[in-house]
Order: structure tokens, then C-alpha cells, then sequence
């Protein structure tokens, strides 16, 4: 049982540094970075360690990426959402395919609408200058970018057998 609780620590130490390096990478819509390899490791951790590792690897990858400056507070509404959401969904019906929706729909929708009062509360912004759905497309275009990348490595891995041996559970 200890090797188990090691194994996904250890697990989660890696995704969380792969979400930091690969905040790198962005794309800017709207005044937020969509960064698409957070979302994978959302959807890598749902499948590998469970809904709660992925909420806990998107917290830390979060708050790491705020205090190098490299991140914005969207980061955690954008994230954590998506992350339980998928978790949640992999944890119930072992699909992959739902998994990906879940992702997409907890980051873009769920997450999306709870950044506004992010925005209004930590940012200092005003009501009037942020539509209440204003992250949604933001966010829907990074989670469907980061879905399609874990979907491509998820059926890379199922193909050649890693899956099985790489999940922990």
C-alpha cells in the first residue's frame, strides 16, 4: 500500500512539473494564456492517479505558475474545475472519450464562469468591462486544444499496453 501512495505521489510530482514547463507554451485569446498542456495533465492525472490527485496536481501547477509570474488567477478556476470534473467522469465509467468531454466542459463552462468573479474580486476589474461568459471561449479553445493532445497520448498508450501498467489505483 506505501509503494502505491509513492508511486502516485511520484506521479503527480512529474505531471505537476510538465503542466509548469509547458505553461511555456501559451497562446493568448481574449487576455488569457491558454495553455493546452495543462489540460492534458488534467486528463492524464484523471486516468493515472484519480479525480482528487488531479485537482491536487492543478492547485499546485497553478500556484507554482502564479509565483513565478508566468501565471494569472485564471489559472485555478480554468483548471481545478476541469480537473475534478474529468477525474469525477473517469473515476465512475472508465471512458476515455467522456473523460475528454468532461475536461472540456468543467474547464470551459464550469470554470469559465466562475474566473468572472475571480476577475471582479482579485483583479480589481470592473463588472461593466468583462462580460459574466467572457473566459468561456478562452478557456473552451485551451481545454479542446489540451483534450485532442491527451486523447492522441491516451490512445498511443492504450495501444501499446502502458495504460494498464501505468495507472494507479
Amino acid at each position: 500500500m506505501k509503494q502505491f501512495g509513492t508511486r502516485k505521489l511520484c506521479y503527480a510530482g512529474i505531471l505537476c512539473a510538465v503542466a509548469v514547463v509547458g505553461s511555456f507554451f501559451y497562446i493568448p485569446v481574449f487576455g488569457s494564456k491558454c495553455v493546452p498542456v495543462q489540460h492534458m495533465v488534467n486528463i492524464l492525472c484523471a486516468v493515472l492517479l484519480g479525480p482528487f490527485y488531479g485537482v491536487g496536481v492543478a492547485f499546485c501547477a497553478s500556484l507554482i505558475r502564479n509565483l513565478l509570474g508566468i501565471g494569472s488567477l485564471m489559472a485555478f478556476p480554468g483548471s481545478m474545475f476541469g480537473a475534478l470534473l474529468c477525474g469525477l467522469a473517469f473515476w465512475k465509467t472508465k471512458s476515455i472519450p467522456l473523460t475528454l468531454i468532461a475536461e472540456v466542459f468543467g474547464t470551459a463552462v464550469l470554470g469559465g464562469l466562475c474566473a468572472y468573479p475571480v476577475a471582479i474580486l482579485f483583479m480589481g476589474m470592473q463588472a461593466g468591462q468583462i462580460a459574466f461568459y467572457a473566459y468561456v471561449i478562452p478557456f473552451l479553445i485551451s481545454t479542446a486544444g489540451g483534450a485532442i493532445l491527451s486523447g492522441i497520448l491516451l490512445g498511443a498508450l492504450r495501444k501499446t499496453g502502458i495504460l494498464k501498467t501505468a495507472a494507479v489505483r
